[in-house]
C-alpha cells in the first residue's frame, strides 16, 4: 500500500517511523488545487491526515486565532477528504477525544455514535470536521486523547505533566503512541470508514502517572496537586480542559486491539527512561 502523510509533524513523523511504505508530503497544501495537483502526483493508495493546528505553548492560543484554527482543523481536512473522494482513494483523519466534555450518560464512557459536546475554539473545530467527514464513504476518523510516547517530546503527556509545577489529578482515557501508529496502520489497511476511538482500553489518573514515573524515571520529582477549577482560576487555563471516558467498540469489532493502558504505561515509561538517558549521554 501506497501511503500519502499530510503533516510533517509530530504524529506524521512517529508513524512514517513504522511504515516503510509511507512518504511524508514535504511541504503545505491550503488550497483544493494545491490537493488535487499533489495526489495526482503521488497517486496514494490511501491519505493519512496528521495535519492540524493545535496552538503554542497550548490550546489557548486557538482561543484567539479562530480563522487559523478553523482553516487547519475543519477547512483543510474537508478538502483533503473531497478530492480523496473524486479519485475513490481511502482518507483517514486523526480526531480528537477532546470533543467531550465531562462524563457520558454511559458508565462505559463515550461512545464513537455520541454527539459531542465541545466549548473551546480547538475542539469545536476539530468536532466540526467529524460531523462532515462522517458523512463520506470510504473516510475514517481516529480519535486519540492526550499522547503518551517513549520519546520525549513536547507533545507527550510524560513531558507535559512532568514539567508542571501544578497538576490536577483526574481520570482519563488516554493514547500510548506505539499502539496508536500501530492502530492507525490497522485502519488503513482495512480502509474502515466511520470514527474510531483509538484509546487504550482503562483509565489512568495523572496521579497514576506521576507515581510511576516517579517510580520508574524521576525519584526526586515533585509537583503540587490542585483542583479543576483552580487551573482557570490561578491563570494557568483559559478555559477548562476536556477530561472524559471514551469506549472503543468500533476498533474491537474489525478486529484491532491496544494494550491495557497500565500495561502499556509501564513499559512506555521504561522505554522512555532510557531514551532520556540516551539524550542525557
Amino acid at each position: 500500500m501506497k501511503i500519502l502523510i499530510v503533516g510533517n509533524g509530530y504524529f506524521g513523523n512517529r508513524c512514517a517511523q513504522y511504515w516503510p511504505d509511507a512518504l511524508i508530503l514535504p511541504s503545505k497544501v491550503k488550497t483544493k488545487e494545491e490537493i488535487d495537483s499533489v495526489l495526482d502526483h503521488y497517486r496514494p493508495d490511501a491519505v493519512f491526515n496528521a495535519a492540524g493546528v493545535t496552538g503554542k505553548p497550548n490550546v489557548d492560543w486557538c482561543e484567539t486565532n479562530q480563522a487559523t484554527t478553523m482553516m487547519g482543523n475543519t477547512v483543510l481536512p474537508i478538502m483533503l477528504a473531497t478530492a480523496c473522494q473524486e479519485r475513490n482513494i481511502y482518507f483517514l483523519h486523526i480526531g480528537s477525544g477532546c470533543v467531550f466534555y465531562g462524563d457520558s450518560s454511559s458508565p462505559f464512557g463515550w461512545h464513537e455514535d455520541d454527539f459531542a459536546n465541545p466549548s473551546a475554539v480547538y475542539t469545536r473545530c476539530k468536532y466540526a470536521a467529524d460531523l462532515a467527514l462522517t458523512t463520506l464513504p470510504n473516510v475514517g476518523i481516529g480519535r486519540i486523547r492526550m499522547p503518551i510516547d517513549h520519546l520525549p517530546n513536547d507533545r507527550n503527556l510524560i513531558d507535559k505533566l512532568s514539567r508542571y509545577p501544578k497538576i490536577i489529578d483526574v481520570e482519563n482515557s488516554v493514547t500510548v503512541v506505539e499502539d496508536m501508529v500501530k492502530a492507525f496502520r490497522g485502519l488503513l489497511d482495512k480502509k474502515a470508514a466511520g470514527v474510531f476511538h483509538v484509546v487504550n482500553p482503562g483509565t489512568i489518573r495523572h496521579r497514576e502517572i506521576i507515581a510511576m514515573y516517579e517510580e520508574i524515571v524521576d525519584p526526586t520529582h515533585t509537583n503540587e496537586w490542585i483542583n479543576e477549577d483552580e487551573l482557570v482560576a490561578l491563570g494557568l487555563a483559559s478555559k477548562k480542559r476536556s477530561n472524559n471516558i471514551m469506549q472503543s467498540n468500533n476498533l474491537e469489532a474489525i478486529g484491532i486491539s491496544m494494550r491495557p493502558i497500565k500495561e502499556a504505561l509501564r513499559d512506555t515509561l521504561e522505554k522512555y527512561a532510557q531514551n532520556l538517558k540516551k539524550i542525557r549521554s
